[in-house]
């Protein structure tokens, strides 16, 4: 069933205004979670739009906080969430390393004290339009076992990176840390379909493909799967976005992230305040000419366009191409939900007073 962006816009804005937000707050936050269902990224988006709902009635959401600075220097920052959506928190913090950028030529921001943010892609691409490249990481509920691990200790962790170009459309990178993010088991779990081997491993750290061998006491793998196909690489960038996050900011880090899922508690002895993101801008013509710069980008990008696809592949994608092509198709033709995601929504709508949308 495929639903219009804008009506799903704002049927989700009206739920997070019946939950308290500032009408400023729900369009931020509703324009960053549709953000995720036009550039294909289903996992992330109004699917999730309960669990956020589900939190804030655990208390574990604050829908009218005080997103401050507690400390900076002329090129770098610390923001406090306050308990806040993540999906407003990161919105404030980029663009506190943008203004930074603007003056100092890069700028860096670190964050406590927020929840959830949506994809780290939307983030890093607010700064492709002040030509900055923009990068965006953020720490997650501990779903993922470290390479030799049986024990869960990060999360997908995603990094991402934007970067502009001038005639070619931007490089944006958008990646977990992860061989597949949590989101995409949820997907197989309402498809009712296996997951591929080297994404999971059961509770006993053996290969699996039963998508809710997580939920078991399994665990999501670093991307790579196993040693022999560089998962220590995963775990090793995974770690580096966990540290950058939350021991810079004074989040939780590790096992101490509070899961997403409102049904799980925060673990009892957090070492920190909420989950934590990190921030970059930095601006093209800190370092050479942006109109030069752009240039080669653009003469990068054609050129990797350009290389001998293998047999069966019909052409050499740049980061950034499927998501841009889904973008296009979906804001022309609608975005796609699957049945038990519109019933779940359209329960929610029911609870909390707010007309469902017209397919």
């Amino acid at each position: 069933m495929h639903f219009d962006f804008s009506q799903l816009e704002n049927f989700t804005k009206n739920i997070l205004i019946k939950i308290g937000c500032s009408e400023k707050d729900a369009s931020t936050a509703a324009k960053v979670l549709l953000a995720a269902d036009l550039r294909g990224v289903d996992s992330h988006g109004v699917a999730r739009l309960s669990g956020y709902v589900r939190l804030w009635e655990a208390n574990r959401i604050n829908v009218r906080p005080d997103i401050r600075i507690t400390h900076e220097t002329p090129s770098t920052a610390v923001v406090d969430g306050d308990g806040g959506l993540g999906l407003v928190v990161a919105p404030f913090a980029m663009k506190v390393a943008m203004e930074k950028a603007k003056i100092a030529g890069t700028g860096w921001v670190s964050v406590k004290h927020s929840n959830h943010y949506g994809i780290a892609g939307i983030h890093a691409m607010e700064a492709l339009k002040q030509d900055m490249i923009g990068i965006s990481l953020t720490n997650a509920s501990p779903l993922v076992s470290p390479t030799f691990s049986r024990e869960r200790l990060l999360g997908t962790n995603p990094i991402s990176v934007a970067i502009p170009a001038g005639n070619q459309p931007p490089f944006v990178l958008d990646m977990a840390t992860t061989t597949a993010a949590n989101g995409k088991l949820e997907i197989l779990q309402r498809k009712q379909q296996e997951a591929p081997l080297g994404w999971i491993q059961d509770k006993e750290g053996k290969p699996s493909s039963s998508p809710i061998a997580v939920r078991e006491g399994g665990a999501l793998l670093p991307l790579g799967g196993d040693r022999e196909h560089g998962s220590h690489k995963g775990y090793g960038l995974g770690a580096v976005v966990d540290i950058f996050s939350a021991v810079l900011s004074g989040a939780n880090y590790g096992p101490w992230v509070p899961p997403f899922v409102a049904f799980l508690e925060p673990h009892p002895h957090p070492v920190g305040e909420g989950l934590g993101h990190f921030f970059g801008a930095m601006r093209v013509d800190a370092f050479r000419p942006a109109d030069e710069f752009k240039s080669h980008m653009d003469n990068w990008i054609k050129r990797f366009r350009e290389a001998e696809p293998v047999a069966g592949q019909e052409k050499v994608l740049i980061p950034g191409d499927p998501e841009r092509e889904l973008e296009t198709e979906r804001r022309k033709q609608g975005i796609p939900l699957l049945e038990p995601v519109v019933e779940d929504l359209k329960n929610l709508g029911d609870r909390l007073g707010v007309d469902w949308v017209q397919k």
